[in-house]
């Protein structure tokens, strides 16, 4: 009875890891964890229209080659959206899809490692204080 238990607690954590495994892409955190690229992102975020590799190299001091690597590497790891018109590549942030992802990835984790609650503390009490005599 004890291995039984044993054995489907194992199943079940292979399950969700495995699950875990799946969602923890490197690529995408390795698109996010670069600063220059997460300023990129936070200027196509605020702009919230399709911009060119030029019209958001013209935002940074960063040459428009290293600007143009960074957008594909972004949009290689889902979190840019690229369209192409005539010459031109616009690229949008897909918001709906990282936000997505991000948030599988933290419901994969609860039910991987499922929080514990704290022990409750024991109310402290408040030490009286002794009045000096006058």
């Amino acid at each position: 009875m004890a291995t039984q238990i044993r054995n489907r607690k194992a199943r079940r954590t292979a399950d969700c890891c495995s699950c875990l495994s799946d969602l923890l892409d490197p690529r995408l955190f390795k698109a996010l964890g670069d600063p220059a690229r997460i300023a990129l992102l936070c200027e196509l975020t605020e702009c919230r229209r399709p911009r060119t590799v030029n019209d958001v190299a013209a935002c940074c001091p960063t040459h428009v080659s290293v600007v143009s690597r960074h957008l594909a590497l972004l949009r290689d790891a889902g979190v840019l959206s690229a369209e192409r018109r005539g010459r031109e590549v616009y690229y949008t942030v897909d918001c709906n899809a990282v936000a997505d992802r991000l948030r599988q990835l933290a419901d994969a984790i609860d039910v991987c490692c499922p929080r514990e609650t704290p022990p409750k503390r024991k109310p402290r009490k408040l030490a009286r204080r002794k009045e000096k005599p006058r």
